[in-house]
């Protein structure tokens, strides 16, 4: 089965205080999960979010990947200005034109991006896993980081087949 690892809206703007929850230990794992996916020959897509005014907008610093994770020649980059990055861009289409049947999701923010996207991926048929350990979000006013990615962890375990798994035991290449 074709896979592909998405790496989801992990832009500088995470680092941004009040940082995202673990994001310094978040971002080791994604580095990991891009350096197995390129060892095995799995194609690493980048969704990047973009929003004018903030610090998501295009261009600026904020905006752009952290360079421990920067994509490569080669990587196939997604903007979108909503959660749902399948949502008027390329990526649904990228993805079939690739042959892409699973996928492996990654990064930022669990309650909206990840989530929306998570969901999406399942019911258009493709296998998801969700790297575990390697999503994260900010803490909100009705609720704190760890307990956003503690409730979004059980919601997906019971939804249309999709794995939860540690960024350390996902695995690449011939499956």
């Amino acid at each position: 089965m074709q896979t592909a690892l998405i790496v989801i809206d992990f832009q500088n703007a995470v680092f941004i205080a009040p940082a995202a929850h673990q994001a310094q230990q978040v971002l080791a794992r994604i580095a990991a999960l891009i350096a197995a996916a390129r060892a095995a020959g799995t194609p690493v897509i980048y969704v990047q979010h973009e929003e004018a005014g903030c610090e998501w907008e295009r261009g600026t610093d904020s905006w752009q990947f952290p360079a421990a994770i920067a994509p490569q020649p080669g990587d196939f980059i997604s903007t979108k200005s909503q959660c749902d990055a399948f949502f008027g861009t390329g990526l649904q289409a990228h993805l079939q034109q690739q042959g892409i049947q699973r996928v492996v999701i990654c990064g930022y923010a669990t309650e909206f991006c990840i989530d929306t996207n998570v969901r999406h991926a399942a019911s258009s048929g493709l296998a998801v896993t969700v790297a575990a350990d390697a999503h994260t979000t900010r803490d909100r006013a009705h609720l704190d980081a760890a307990r956003i990615i503690e409730h979004h962890a059980a919601t997906w375990r019971g939804f249309g087949g999709i794995q939860l798994i540690d960024s350390a035991a996902i695995h690449f290449g011939a499956e």
